[in-house]
């Protein structure tokens, strides 16, 4: 297991997209990795894979720009790399909505720890788990006893979200994906629709299986990589596509 991967996110709002392309792509092939960085005005959303002591060179510089010092990574390890090639966007989004009015940040949303999620989960806590992922990936594993849309993408999600009952406003809900950043957006999309209690997990699933295994989850996680999908110990499970690339989730 040779290969570092990492996956994060932030949103901050951006003004210089062209030059962060050129500088991060220049940065990347310096140091041989692999992946995907998308940039929007809104933020950058990256999946990276190389040498351990290379991702952490990137890593180190782009927390040398103020704005993304506070950027968080979740790893995980690979026999090979899981990419094709590095690819650096620019796009209207860094996870596609469609809906301009939701600005993450901009409404507050209680981020849930995954231990603290897991032990509401032992105590059997009453509330609602929705699954912001597309359903593809929710029928290769999600945890007990949740809820999901049916989303053939995650741009679908406003169009969906009016499906869930009206009792669920009333109610804890806990939103989560494979590493956080759809719910950013579809958590404060529920609050602006009248829903009172909703939580983030914070991390997402990867966040989960690193810091509680698998517990209460059944099945395993996508990843939008060669990869395929991961088990609870971040391990490779899935089938590399022959001719497949990474790409940012939809």
């Amino acid at each position: 297991m040779q290969i570092l991967n990492i996956a994060g996110y932030r949103f901050v709002a951006l003004d210089d997209l062209p030059r962060l392309r050129a500088e991060f792509k220049a940065r990347g092939e310096a140091l041989g990795l692999k992946g995907t960085i998308v940039l929007a005005a809104e933020g950058i959303n990256l999946f990276l894979a190389g040498a351990a002591a290379n991702v952490a060179a990137f890593v180190q510089t782009l927390r040398a720009d103020a704005r993304f010092a506070c950027i968080e990574v979740k790893r995980s390890w690979s026999a090979a790399l899981p990419f094709a090639r590095l690819l650096v966007k620019i796009k209207r989004e860094i996870v596609s909505m469609r809906r301009p009015e939701i600005h993450p940040g901009g409404t507050a949303v209680p981020r849930l720890a995954p231990r603290e999620f897991k032990r509401w989960l032992d105590e059997g806590r009453v509330l609602a788990l929705l699954d912001t992922r597309n359903q593809f990936e929710v029928e290769l594993g999600t945890f007990e006893n949740t809820l999901s849309l049916g989303l053939k993408s995650f741009s679908d999600f406003p169009r969906a979200a009016p499906a869930l009952s009206d009792g669920l406003k009333d109610q804890p809900i806990v939103t989560f994906c494979t590493g956080g950043i759809r719910c950013e957006k579809a958590a404060p999309w529920l609050i602006s629709r009248g829903f009172r209690e909703v939580y983030q997990l914070d991390g997402g699933i990867l966040n989960y299986f690193e810091q509680c295994g698998g517990a209460h989850f059944r099945g395993e996680c996508f990843v939008f990589d060669q990869r395929v999908t991961l088990d609870a110990g971040l391990r490779q499970t899935g089938i590399a596509p022959r001719n497949g690339c990474g790409h940012e989730p939809g």
